[in-house]
C-alpha cells in the first residue's frame, strides 16, 4: 500500500496538467511532516499535499480541509519566504524512481529570478522534503533534519549542498535494452512475486505480485528463464506493460474486503479477484480517499496514545482490585460457620474445660441434628474462646461489607474507563481528543496544568444525524457530551439510547410523537456501532425515555441509571444516514 515509483509517475502526470505554470497563494503545514501548498492556475485554486510522514508519504491533490497550528513551524516560515507568489516552472521525477523535483521561480530582492527546488522523498521512515537552491543546490531547510550523528553518508540541514539519495543499479522500465533485461535476469535463479521489483526501478512488490500472476495465468513461470525464447517472451510482455504506463495509459481503482482496505494502483491488480473494486478518474483522488481515513486514524492514536497507556494503566489497576476483592468475599462466604460454632459453644459453655483442645457438640442448626467436632485454644477459657469465634464471624462480616463497596466502585470506574477507552477510539478530530483529556483532568486521572491561555475553550458538539424518516438523532462522541445530552438538552418525552452493560455512546431520539421502527433500529444501530461492541453481532441496545434516567449523586461523567426500558437486538454498521455536524 505504498507509492512506487510507476503510481508517482501518474500523479505527476496529472500535477503537470493543473500546476504548471500555476503560482503559490498560501504554505500551510498543518502537521510536522506535511506541508499543503495552495497554487492557483488558470483561476483556479489546488491544494497540493505533500506528506514526509515514515507511513504514508505521499503528494497529491486534495479537498481536503485540515486545521493548522496557531504558530506555524518553521520549514513553513521558510517556504513562506521563498515560495509565496513564485511560479511552479517544471515537474520531473529522478528515473522512475520515488524523488520528485518541483522547481519554483520567484523574484529577489533585487528583482533577479531564482529558482528554488521542492525535492520530495518517497522513502518510508527516510522520506522528507527539502527546499534547495537550483543554482548551486545549498540546502534552505528540511522538513526533517538529518545530521552525521543521525546518518554518516548523507546528511540534510540547512547551508550544505543537497546529496542525491543512492543510485539505484535496478533498470529503468521506461529505459532499457534488452541485453540489459537479459543479464539481470540470467542472475536469478527463479522468478518469484518479488522478482519484477528486484528487476526495475519504481515497481512495488504489490505490482510485481501482479506481473508474476499474469505470467502464471500464462505458464511462463515454469519455464527455464536461461532460453532465449523465454527471455524474449518476458522482454515482450514487459515492454508491453511498460509501455502502458510510460503513454499514461492507466486504471485507477483500490480494493477492499470485508470493509478493510488491501492496496490500490494505477492498474488493475488481478490477483485481487476476491476484493471489490472501487474505480477513479484521477491518482490523487484515489490516494486522497484511501489513505484519508488511514493517516486520521493513526494520528489520533498517537495523539492520544498516553492518554490510552494511563487508561489501560488504571483498567489493570482495577481488574487487579476487583480479583482481590472477589478472592476476600470468597473467603468471607464461611463466616456465618463461625457464628454458629460460636453460639453451640456458647449453649454448651458448662461441658467446656480450660485446657480442651476440642469439644463433640450436637449441631442443632442442621436439619439431621449431627454432632460436631469445634477446636479450641488451650491456653484460652471456654468464654475467651466463644469470644474469639464471634471476633472472626464480626471481622468477615466488616471485611464482606466493606469489599462489596469497593467491589461496586471499582466496576463502577472500570465501566467509567472503559466508556473513556471507546471515546478516545470514536474520536475523530483532535477537539474530541483534547475534550476527553480535559475530562480526565476533571475525575483526576490527568493533574491539572496551568496555561498562560486565558481563552475559554469551547465544547465540541455531539454528532448529529437525520433518520430516514427525517427525525433527529443525536450522538455523544465523550462524556461530557454525553452527560449534556442526557441531563441538560434532552427533553422528558425524548428516547434515550446505550448498548447494554456495555460502554458506549448516549444517543438521542428526539420525540415529537411516535418515533417510527426504522428510525429505532438506526439510532440502535448508532448506539451499536458507537460502543466497544462494534465489532460483534446481534449487540442489545436499550431504549427509554429520558424521564426515567437519573444521575446517581457523585458518580463520573456518563454514568447513569435507568428503569422501564425496552429492548433492540443489532448488529452494528457505519452510519448509512445523513450526519449533519
Amino acid at each position: 500500500m505504498a507509492l512506487d515509483g510507476i503510481f508517482i509517475h501518474s500523479i505527476l502526470q496529472e500535477l503537470k496538467s493543473k500546476l504548471l505554470g500555476g503560482k503559490v497563494e498560501k504554505v500551510n503545514q498543518p502537521e510536522k511532516d506535511e506541508i499543503i501548498l495552495t497554487i492557483r492556475n488558470e483561476k483556479t485554486p489546488y491544494k497540493l499535499l505533500i506528506s514526509s510522514s515514515s507511513i504514508y508519504p505521499k503528494i497529491h491533490i486534495t479537498d481536503k480541509n485540515k486545521k493548522n497550528p496557531l504558530q506555524p513551524p518553521m520549514f513553513c516560515m521558510i517556504l513562506r519566504k521563498y515560495l509565496n507568489s513564485s511560479k511552479l516552472i517544471n515537474i520531473s521525477q529522478l528515473d522512475t524512481d520515488r524523488v520528485i523535483f518541483l522547481d519554483f521561480q520567484s523574484l529577489n530582492e533585487l528583482g533577479f529570478d531564482n529558482i528554488y527546488t521542492l525535492v520530495i522523498e518517497i522513502m518510508g521512515k527516510h522520506s522528507n522534503i527539502t527546499l534547495i537552491r537550483k543554482k548551486d543546490t545549498i540546502i534552505m531547510d528540511s522538513i526533517k533534519h538529518i545530521t552525521p550523528e543521525i546518518n554518516s553518508i548523507r546528511s540534510l540541514f540547512p547551508g550544505i549542498k543537497y546529496i542525491f539519495p543512492p543510485i539505484s543499479n535496478k533498470l529503468n522500465p521506461f529505459c532499457y535494452k534488452r541485453e540489459e533485461f537479459k543479464h539481470v535476469l540470467q542472475k536469478m535463479k527463479f522468478l518469484d512475486t518479488k522478482s519484477f521489483s528486484k528487476i526495475f526501478t519504481g515497481v512495488s512488490t504489490s505490482f510485481s505480485k501482479e506481473l508474476y500472476y499474469m505470467l502464471s495465468e500464462l505458464k511462463l513461470s515454469e519455464l527455464d528463464i536461461f532460453k532465449e525464447s523465454t527471455i524474449t517472451v518476458l522482454h515482450g510482455f514487459c515492454s508491453k506493460i511498460f509501455s502502458e504506463f510510460k503513454n499514461n495509459e492507466f486504471y485507477f481503482a483500490y480494493y477492499t474486503k470485508d470493509g478493510k482496505m488491501k492496496d490500490f494502483y494505477c492498474s488493475k491488480l488481478t490477483y485481487l479477484k476476491d476484493c471489490m473494486e472501487v474505480h477513479y478518474s484521477t491518482p490523487s483522488k484515489l490516494i486522497d480517499d484511501f489513505y484519508y481515513e488511514k493517516d486520521k486514524a493513526d494520528r489520533l492514536n498517537s495523539k492520544s496514545s498516553d492518554m490510552q497507556k494511563l487508561i489501560n494503566i488504571n483498567l489493570e489497576r482495577c481488574n487487579k482490585k476487583v480479583k482481590i476483592l472477589m478472592e476476600n468475599l470468597k473467603d468471607c462466604k464461611n463466616k456465618d460457620t463461625y457464628r454458629i460454632q460460636g453460639e453451640l459453644l456458647t449453649s454448651n459453655i458448662y461441658n467446656i474445660h480450660k485446657g480442651d483442645s476440642k469439644v463433640k457438640v450436637q449441631n442443632y442448626y442442621s436439619n439431621i441434628l449431627e454432632y460436631i467436632t469445634i477446636k479450641l485454644d488451650i491456653n484460652k477459657t471456654p468464654s475467651e474462646n466463644i469470644q474469639s469465634y464471634f471476633k472472626k464471624y464480626n471481622k468477615l462480616k466488616k471485611t464482606e461489607k466493606a469489599a462489596e463497596e469497593q467491589l461496586k466502585i471499582a466496576k463502577e470506574e472500570i465501566e467509567y474507563l472503559n466508556s473513556v477507552f471507546i471515546n478516545i477510539k470514536n474520536s475523530d478530530s483532535y477537539e474530541h481528543i483534547e475534550e476527553i483529556k480535559r475530562e480526565l483532568m476533571e475525575t483526576g486521572y490527568i493533574k491539572f496544568k496551568k496555561s498562560t491561555n486565558k481563552k475559554k475553550i469551547k465544547a465540541s458538539k455531539p454528532a448529529k444525524f437525520i433518520s430516514s424518516d427525517g427525525i433527529e438523532i443525536y450522538v455523544g462522541k465523550n462524556n461530557l457530551q454525553n452527560d449534556y445530552l442526557t441531563l441538560k438538552f434532552a427533553d422528558k418525552r425524548d428516547l434515550w439510547f446505550h448498548t447494554k452493560n456495555t460502554a458506549g455512546s448516549h444517543v438521542i431520539v428526539k420525540n415529537f410523537g411516535k418515533v417510527p421502527d426504522k428510525t429505532l433500529e438506526e439510532a440502535a444501530s448508532l448506539a451499536a456501532y458507537y460502543s466497544k461492541a462494534r465489532n460483534s453481532s446481534k449487540v442489545a441496545v436499550d431504549y427509554t425515555e429520558v424521564r426515567n434516567m437519573h444521575k446517581p449523586n457523585g458518580a463520573k461523567p456518563g454514568m447513569v441509571i435507568y428503569y422501564s426500558n425496552k429492548t433492540i437486538y443489532i448488529t452494528p454498521e457505519k452510519p448509512s444516514i445523513e450526519q449533519i455536524d
